[in-house]
């Protein structure tokens, strides 16, 4: 599925439309985002390290409070089992206790590793800030499932403004680096108090006690999404941590140049599109109708191949020159790293898609195991590779975990709904094998330039072909 392919109302459910919200304002976020940290990464690796680890720390805590549970919020919005804002405020109740209990464990760890003073205060601030960031997006999921990811858009981009605007701004002003960190708190205050009066002027709060019960039931219900959350951030981030130990800010530094950009590419198709714009569509359609909830897994699946394809192969040809001109020239480790690295991206734009879907079909319980397993692989991999060769073994380890996890969910959701047909596969391996020939031969014979665009054009055409077939159904079957 290409993104502006499907013609009909039923078929799009305006994805364009709300896709654009919020890549709009995920774009103005990660412009401001990463104006930040290339300054940072120029001025100095070792200060860029600690934030990076503060934001990593953050991103787990985010991950662990939110992400599973945003995903059980979808499914009981979708169901409509109750009021939508009602059940907005439990869950986030139950967000609360686990920002609680996540910024104890935070604090508890960076104290444990020995982490200098600044570093802990960074960690507190930057770790705990996105932690409570989490209580926020429950509303934003409820703008998701209503359609309104316009209202999200907005609110994050003013968020992004206020907040990395003061982060360039300090940096600039040569403000010393705790006052720096505190670009993430004036963001999260932005986004908790808006979402916090949208939704308590829309809920009549008083004492209950049958709604103890139900709070209880959520709760239970919803802890097999935590559980998920929690083994999936710490097989995608604790690499970083046994890289600190055995390379230090600086190695720290290195993989994190080149994480920035996989990872960011990532998140925005894993988080914005299929997290934020898909998910509530597959979580609606498995319940309303099974037959288009097909339709929009295999158009998904295609798209996604058309769309990882090019961007793996140029992050790989062209790292030489990307890292050195955002970055400088000090990260020369990065360049190598992050031809190893693109892999990833293929294993997380399937996986993710992957992964939605057995959400969506109610096995939860099944993906979790998968999880666990690929906490258990990465666990090995970091113990295994890293000591010998930091930056390498660290490499490794995420992509190989990624391989792993992905081919668990890929063959299942292949097994149960045929995700991608035996023509998509024949198709897409012969577009990547016809742009490898062509890739070869002019690179050899012309310029490497010449050989770049000519690799890019045997899955461009296929894309081109695929969306051509989505506008006549009766080719869409055998395109």
């Amino acid at each position: 599925m290409t993104p502006d392919s499907p013609t009909s109302p039923k078929a799009s459910h305006r994805i364009l439309r709300k896709f654009a919200y919020l890549f709009s304002a995920h774009w103005v976020r990660g412009l401001l985002q990463t104006v930040f940290l290339i300054y940072l990464a120029r001025y100095d690796d070792s200060i860029y390290g600690d934030f990076l680890l503060a934001i990593n720390l953050g991103s787990i805590l985010l991950f662990i409070s939110e992400i599973g549970l945003n995903q059980h919020l979808a499914t009981l919005l979708a169901r409509r089992t109750d009021y939508p804002t009602a059940i907005v405020l439990q869950i986030t109740l139950i967000k609360g206790a686990l920002v609680t209990l996540s910024i104890l464990g935070m604090l508890a760890f960076v104290f444990w590793q020995g982490y200098d003073p600044a570093l802990i205060i960074m960690c507190a601030i930057i770790a705990g800030s996105m932690a409570v960031e989490a209580l926020a997006s429950s509303y934003f999921v409820l703008c998701q499932v209503m359609g309104r990811q316009d209202v999200e858009g907005k609110l994050r981009s003013l968020g992004a403004i206020l907040g990395f605007g003061y982060g360039v701004i300090g940096l600039l002003a040569g403000m010393a680096p705790v006052l720096v960190s505190l670009f993430k708190l004036w963001e999260t205050v932005i986004n908790v108090g808006y979402a916090a009066r949208a939704v308590l002027k829309r809920t009549r709060l008083h004492f209950d006690p049958s709604k103890l019960k139900q709070l209880w039931l959520t709760w239970r219900e919803g802890i097999i999404y935590t559980l998920m959350a929690v083994a999936a951030i710490f097989y995608n981030k604790i690499n970083m941590f046994f890289l600190k130990s055995y390379a230090g800010n600086t190695g720290v530094a290195q993989y994190g140049v080149t994480w920035e950009l996989v990872d960011g590419i990532s998140i925005m198709v894993s988080s914005m599109l299929l997290g934020r714009v898909m998910f509530p569509l597959f979580a609606r359609l498995w319940i309303s109708d099974k037959a288009e909830f097909h339709d929009l897994a295999r158009q998904t699946a295609r798209w996604l191949l058309a769309v990882a394809v090019p961007v793996m192969f140029v992050l790989h040809v062209e790292s030489d020159r990307i890292i050195p001109v955002i970055y400088g020239d000090g990260y020369g480790h990065a360049v190598w790293m992050q031809k190893l690295l693109v892999p990833a991206i293929f294993c997380a734009f399937l996986h993710n898609l992957a992964a939605y879907l057995m959400i969506s079909m109610q096995r939860q319980r099944l993906l979790l195991v998968f999880y666990v397993l690929g906490l258990a692989v990465n666990v090995a991999l970091c113990l295994t590779l890293i000591p010998d060769d930091p930056l390498r073994g660290t490499v490794m380890a995420i992509v190989l975990t990624k391989l792993f996890v992905a081919s668990l969910t890929v063959t299942y959701c292949q097994y149960r709904i045929t995700i991608f047909p035996l023509a998509t596969l024949g198709q897409a391996f012969l577009a990547c094998g016809l742009g490898a020939a062509l890739y070869w031969l002019g690179t050899a014979y012309v310029l490497r330039e010449v050989g770049e665009v000519l690799a890019l054009i045997p899955i461009c055409v296929l894309a081109w072909r695929w969306k051509m077939a989505m506008k006549n159904p009766a080719d869409a079957k055998t395109a």
